[in-house]
């Protein structure tokens, strides 16, 4: 299982590339072995400002859909718009061409709140 040591994590299995006030938010590859071959990416909330752990979007896997939770409060600027004809890019590259949102933060301090790649290691075991 590949769990990048650049990337904070959420317990609900989302990872965050902080770039400045920039993140980008996908899912872990945890995330996706679990869920399986992943068909439909629904994010409508681009141009929305959402609190942390608010439901952004959902993934629709062969078997079950998972919603997808805000890991910080902030404007969502980006919808990885390649995912709508391409899904399946979460499950082979879910930490590079399979990003799901780009979100401008309005509270930095919440980052502190997220797991480093050790903390989420242990939480998957």
């Amino acid at each position: 299982m590949n769990i990048p040591s650049n990337l904070k994590y959420t317990k609900d299995h989302e990872w965050v590339l902080v770039e400045g006030d920039i993140v980008t938010i996908g899912i872990t590859d945890f995330a996706q072995g679990e869920l399986g071959d992943i068909v439909y990416v629904e994010v409508e909330t681009e141009g929305e400002t959402l609190d942390k752990e608010e439901v952004f979007g959902s993934v629709e896997a062969v078997k079950t859909v998972s919603d997808l939770f805000m890991p910080v409060t902030g404007e969502i600027t980006a919808f990885n718009s390649e995912l709508e004809s391409n899904p399946e890019l979460v499950n082979s590259d879910p930490y590079g061409k399979g990003w799901m949102i780009k979100a401008k933060i309005s509270d930095s301090s919440e980052l502190d709140e997220l797991l480093d790649a050790a903390a989420y290691t242990e939480l998957v075991g």
